[in-house]
């Protein structure tokens, strides 16, 4: 009997390793789940295919391999699309299966008919309509190709007749395939220019995004020769945040400690491998370097006057000889200081009083779960006040890791993305910050949770509010309107569901109840009922953007604790050479 594309399409898969599929059937898919039936790779239904989108993307960030997800034509996989875009923006190499309807019906307006080779466009980096089973296998090889190179997501869209049609063997089906190295060594003339800028400035400051995944090292070695502060962006947290002793925290709308200072006192910013977006951040009369491995990131945030594109380690490691060492790190020391200091200003709002506030804290729960969560803990967080909590207090590792919605911001991420990092790996403890709307928004996928019996923590911050929106209304001068909704007891669903669960309204069950659900051998739903109070804002802030606020009583009402990087601020200040009369700080 002839194999069929669906099985050439599977087959090629499993060469791939791939494990799963996350999607959800229907007719037009069926050729294609019923060859995924005879193979070794696992269908793992879900209740919306977004979520399966979504958590493809996290499954392939956390093991760095491809991951699949699929949905049937029309409406199926249009679903699709939110997820993809996160997917997409975070980097991951993921190919979606977007099944199409019959090929003679294309373009008749057809029932489900829709364009998901135009639909996909934006949200990945190839795309392409199979046409004939023929063309298909080339296809297939190339949307699987165009993603582990490091393109983002592929798209390849199926009509279901073709699925189901006889499979023709092409040359490109049986090629190998190259994964991107990332090691992109930089012009010498333009390295060479950097550091001539870098001798003759006195104070430098580092800025580094997810980009300097995998060259921490360089970048500490950078800011030890040359006595600079290293500020982060969230999507530079994880790598850049943990024992570092030039760190000033992090800059942006969920910004804290003296990143911004290091900004604007500086004589030479250089950004690190980052694509920080909200230039309003950014300082305007300093001058700018950028290191990038992708050229087209250079310049579009604010005016960079030093372009070096290439990888971050490499290009680190050619301008390092070219640098002469700094032996005045006044610079650094100063920031130092006001690192802790304003670390040490907002540390009360989670330490004083905490037995007696009810609601509870927010800060007080994430500093908790922090301390309890294994080193190794993969935590995701939702788009909203859930990311202020997640960078503030979540402290990383060399094991952990951080996942969220970090170019996309969307709702509804932080559980679909659990379900991705926990299916790949049901030892490696898994914890979801979810907020209360984004759960709501795909609350169906609680079942999915159950249906595989994810051992995913659930940690649900309900405070029946959309606080970021919140925020952003009264920092514009608005009233509040449509951001509060009714309450909603999500550990009475969850047991429903099947899940075990806990709720948590006493500030003095947080430690124990937190302790009992990570312990639990199983899918755990923790409701904890916050303070819809307990919003966050930037550091540095205009006067267009608190309207009728003062900066001052914004600054110190709404601004949160920081979790355990007092800790490292107070630590860094002991690497601060001191006079024998130097009395203390």
């Amino acid at each position: 009997m002839a194999k069929t594309y669906a099985e050439q399409l599977v087959e090629t898969l499993e060469k791939q390793g791939v494990k799963r599929i996350f999607g959800l059937v229907g007719d037009s898919l069926n050729p294609i789940v019923d060859a995924v039936k005879r193979s070794s790779i696992e269908w793992f239904h879900v209740r919306n295919e977004e979520a399966a989108a979504f958590a493809a993307g996290a499954e392939s960030v956390v093991t760095g391999e491809l991951a699949v997800c699929a949905g049937s034509c029309g409406p199926g996989n249009t679903h699709l699309i939110q997820g993809l875009y996160d997917s997409h923006r975070n980097g991951a190499k993921v190919l979606a299966i977007a099944s199409h309807i019959p090929s003679h019906f294309i373009g008749s307006h057809y029932f489900q008919e829709t364009h998901p080779e135009a639909l996909f466009q934006e949200c990945s980096g190839y795309c392409e309509m199979v046409n004939s089973a023929r063309q298909g296998a080339t296809i297939l090889h190339n949307a699987i190709q165009s993603t582990v190179a490091g393109n983002g997501v592929s798209v390849i869209v199926i009509p279901g007749d073709i699925a189901a049609d006889d499979a023709v063997d092409t040359p490109a089906i049986d090629s190998a395939y190259a994964t991107s190295s990332h090691r992109v060594r930089p012009d010498h003339d333009q390295v060479r220019a950097l550091a001539d800028a870098v001798n003759k400035a006195e104070k430098v400051t580092l800025f580094g995004g997810a980009g300097c995944a995998g060259a921490r090292e360089q970048v500490f070695a950078l800011a030890e020769k040359i006595k600079a502060p290293v500020g982060h962006a969230y999507g530079g947290k994880e790598y850049l945040h943990y024992d570092n002793p030039y760190d000033v925290g992090m800059s942006g709308l969920l910004g804290y400690g003296a990143c911004n200072d290091a900004f604007d006192e500086a004589d030479l910013l250089i950004l690190v491998g980052t694509d920080f977006p909200y230039s309003e951040f950014l300082p305007r009369k300093t001058l700018t370097a950028q290191i990038d491995i992708k050229g087209a990131n250079i310049g579009r945030r604010t005016a960079v006057s030093l372009p070096v594109v290439g990888d971050v380690a490499a290009t680190i490691e050619d301008l390092l000889p070219l640098i002469s060492e700094k032996t005045d790190r006044s610079f650094l020391d100063s920031m130092l200081r006001k690192q802790e200091k304003n670390l040490h200003h907002v540390i009360e709002a989670y330490t004083k009083n905490i037995s007696s506030r009810t609601p509870i804290h927010p800060e007080y729960v994430s500093y908790v779960l922090d301390d309890l969560a294994d080193d190794d803990a993969v935590f995701t967080a939702d788009t909203g006040m859930c990311n202020v909590w997640q960078a503030r207090y979540i402290t990383p590792s060399a094991n952990r890791r951080l996942l969220a919605s970090f170019r996309h911001g969307t709702m509804a991420n932080a559980l679909p993305q659990a379900m991705g990092a926990q299916a790949a790996d049901r030892n490696r403890q898994v914890i979801s910050m979810s907020g209360d709307g984004g759960l709501g928004m795909l609350l169906g996928e609680l079942l999915t949770v159950k249906l595989h019996q994810l051992p995913v923590k659930t940690i649900v911050y309900n405070n029946s509010t959309l606080g970021m929106v919140k925020l952003e209304m009264l920092v514009a001068g608005l009233p509040d309107f449509g951001t509060d909704h009714e309450k909603v007891n999500y550990a009475d669903i969850a047991q429903v569901c099947g899940i075990t669960s806990f709720r948590i309204e006493k500030p003095e069950d947080v430690e124990p109840m937190l302790r009992k659900a990570l312990a639990h051998d199983g899918p755990v739903l923790v409701d904890v009922v916050t303070d819809p109070n307990a919003l966050s804002i930037p550091p540095e802030i205009s006067l267009e953007q608190v309207a009728g606020f003062t900066r001052a009583a914004t600054r110190t009402v709404l601004e949160g604790g920081v979790g355990k990087m007092l800790g490292m601020a107070r630590s860094n200040l002991r690497n601060i050479p001191r006079p024998s009369s130097f009395k203390g700080l």
